[in-house]
């Protein structure tokens, strides 16, 4: 947790949200409103996150068109809450990043499609017929969550990390006002 709230790492996280814009979130505050937000409540947003006591706000529901007629259902976080996720993520990422499978893309700093195409391509070279694409549909809405805390405890050992991660996991859904 000491990492996640270190001076630089906040400020790094702020950079980075306001670099990615975003919509509101259920609080209505907008990204360009974070800085002023942040200096005014910082300090205690910082000592929620140390005593277990920040409060992740439900996410906004939104949905967006996909290109085959459908829709997709997106949650937006406030901004603070993409702040502390930042700030966290910067922490975890390089952590996880070491134990997943080489050839796995998706969300994965510093990849993209395309990376894992040619590497399709190289292992279909190789002589291999056969190649996996796995997209399970809905699988935010569905992983179990006690199953990904244990998952994530065997390498996190810091409760309060656990704790804040479960407090996001949790925070629900607004839809319509509700």
């Amino acid at each position: 947790m000491e990492q996640i709230l270190s001076i630089d790492n906040l400020n790094r996280a702020y950079l980075q949200v306001v670099r990615n814009k975003g919509a509101e979130g259920v609080d209505g505050m907008k990204y360009t409103e974070l800085k002023e937000h942040l200096e005014k409540n910082g300090d205690d947003i910082r000592e929620q996150l140390r005593f277990r006591k920040y409060k992740p706000q439900p996410v906004r529901r939104v949905e967006i068109p996909k290109p085959d007629g459908g829709t997709r259902k997106l949650g937006v976080p406030t901004v603070t809450d993409r702040f502390v996720q930042q700030a966290i993520a910067q922490v975890l990422t390089p952590i996880f990043e070491e134990q997943f499978h080489e050839n796995s893309y998706g969300f994965r700093p510093n990849r993209c499609g395309q990376q894992a195409v040619l590497t399709a391509l190289d292992i279909m070279n190789d002589g291999n017929d056969w190649i996996v694409d796995v997209d399970l549909e809905k699988f935010f809405d569905t992983v179990n969550h006690d199953k990904l805390i244990t998952l994530v405890g065997k390498t996190i050992k810091d409760g309060d990390v656990i704790s804040i991660l479960r407090k996001f996991l949790v925070s629900g859904i607004m839809i319509d006002d509700e």
